[in-house]
C-alpha cells in the first residue's frame, strides 16, 4: 500500500481519467467494482468527479462532450504524466512529431493540463500541478497500479516519449520485447508492442492497471455488470492479470501482484 504526499517526478504517471457518455453511470460502476466513492462535480469543472478510496483521489470520471458539433468521443482511461512546465511540454510534442488534441489549459486552481497523441496514435495526457499533483493512494486494492504503452511501432513512440517527457526506457530481464519506463532512474510504467495476432484495428493506447485483492472475483463481479472480458484472467510475471470493457467501452486491466 501507498500513499502518496509529494509530487510525482517529471514523467511519471500521475493521474488517470475516464471520459464516459453516462457519467452517473459509470461512477457507479467503478465504485461498486473497485470500492471508490465519487460524485458528479461542480459545473465550473463540468462536474468532473474526484473519486476517492478512504478518503484519498485516485481517478477522475468526466461527462463526454462534443467538440464543434462532432460525436462525443469514445469511452475510454486517459493516462496522464507529470510535467514541470505545460507550455515548454506543448512545444516539444508539436516539435517531435505529436498532436495535440487537448491544447494547454488551466483547470482552476488544481493544475494544467493539455492531451496529445503520440507519433504511433495513442493518446497521453500531461498535467502540471499548483494545488492538485494526482493520485494520492497507489499500489493497493482499488488504485492505479501500473502504466502501459502498447503500440506497433516502438522505434516511433519511444522517442518521443524521451524527448517530450523526459523518461527513458530498457528492456525488462523477464520480458525481452517488453520495455521499463523509467524516470529519474525509477520504472514507473511500461510499454510494450501490440502482437501481430491482436486484431487490426486495435489502435496504439495507454492500458491503465488497477490493483485488486483477486483478480478472478472482480473478472467475476464485471462480467455480471455487463462488462466484456477481452483477456480472462491469467498468471504472468507480475501477478494474476485480466483485461476488461466496461458497459461503456472503457477498456482497464486488473492485477493481482505477485509482489
Amino acid at each position: 500500500m501507498a500513499e502518496i504526499s509529494e509530487p510525482y517526478a517529471q514523467g511519471t504517471p500521475c493521474w488517470v481519467d475516464l471520459m464516459a457518455a453516462d457519467q452517473q453511470a459509470a461512477i457507479d460502476y467503478y465504485s461498486d467494482l473497485l470500492g471508490w466513492n465519487g460524485e458528479v462535480g461542480p459545473p465550473e469543472f463540468g462536474g468532473y468527479a474526484i473519486c476517492e478510496l478512504r478518503g484519498k483521489p485516485v481517478a477522475g470520471i468526466g461527462a463526454a462532450m462534443s467538440m464543434d458539433g462532432a460525436p462525443p468521443p469514445p469511452t475510454a482511461w486517459t493516462t496522464y504524466l507529470a510535467v514541470d512546465d505545460i507550455q515548454e511540454t506543448a512545444a516539444k510534442v508539436n516539435a517531435n512529431g505529436g498532436t495535440l488534441l487537448v491544447p494547454p489549459m488551466q483547470v482552476g486552481e488544481q493544475g494544467h493540463m493539455l492531451v496529445c497523441a503520440d507519433p504511433s496514435g495513442a493518446v497521453v495526457g500531461a498535467w502540471q500541478r499548483i494545488e492538485f499533483f494526482g493520485a494520492q493512494r497507489v499500489n493497493e486494492a482499488g488504485a492505479l497500479v501500473w502504466n502501459e504503452l502498447n503500440t506497433r511501432d516502438l522505434d516511433k513512440a519511444l522517442p518521443f516519449y524521451e524527448a517530450v517527457f523526459g523518461v527513458s526506457f530498457e528492456s525488462m530481464p523477464e520480458m525481452p520485447a517488453y520495455r521499463g519506463m523509467l524516470a529519474h532512474g525509477r520504472v514507473v510504467g511500461g510499454a510494450q508492442p501490440i502482437p501481430d495476432d491482436a486484431p487490426a484495428e486495435m489502435p496504439a493506447h495507454w492500458l491503465t492497471y488497477f490493483a485488486v485483492d483477486d483478480a478472478d472475483s472482480v473478472v467475476a463481479a464485471a462480467v455480471h455488470a455487463r462488462s466484456t472480458l477481452l483477456m480472462p484472467a491469467f498468471d504472468m510475471s507480475a501477478g494474476r492479470m485480466a483485461v476488461i470493457q466496461d458497459p461503456q467501452g472503457g477498456i482497464f486491466a486488473v492485477l493481482k501482484s505477485s509482489m
